[in-house]
């Protein structure tokens, strides 16, 4: 498993949050993210969707999981509905994996990730979150990124 490392600005971002099990409540959350996007002008060929898993399934109860569906948006944009949050992302170095966005995919990733870090002497920022990120071109290739903050 490869990766490149990055320097990630940071990115003001509105979000969608929900708290329970990752698998198909994430789907449903990024479908009204990405339909409140479109209603807003903001979902094009450059839109940066980010995904965020602030759990680990293994530590935590899956009732107990928060994950949040993120926009990057304009500086200029004003937000004005309520169900959508906003907050500012911060940037530094990833270690960006790019991988097929399949469940099986993504397991086989995460299990792989750690090793491959450590293998190039690299180490996980804790406080900084893990991102899946996605751009229009991705999600229609079925690929996704996970940047590893380093």
């Amino acid at each position: 498993m490869s990766f490149k490392i990055e320097e990630m600005p940071k990115h003001r971002i509105a979000y969608m949050s929900q708290i329970g099990p990752y698998g198909t409540n994430n789907q449903a959350l990024m479908t009204s993210l990405k339909s409140w996007a479109t209603s807003n002008d903001l979902f094009n060929e450059s839109t940066i969707i980010l995904g965020i898993a602030h759990d680990n399934p293994d530590i935590t109860l899956p009732e107990n999981c928060r994950y949040d569906v993120c926009i990057v948006i304009p500086n200029e944009f004003e937000i004005r509905d309520g169900n959508i949050q906003e907050t500012e992302l911060p940037g530094g170095k990833y270690a960006v994996f790019m991988i097929h966005h399949t469940a099986e995919d993504i397991q086989k990733a995460w299990s792989g990730i750690l090793s491959e870090l450590s293998s190039r002497g690299n180490s996980i920022d804790f406080i900084r979150p893990i991102l899946e990120r996605y751009n229009l071109s991705m999600v229609n290739n079925h690929l996704c990124e996970i940047c590893v903050p380093i």
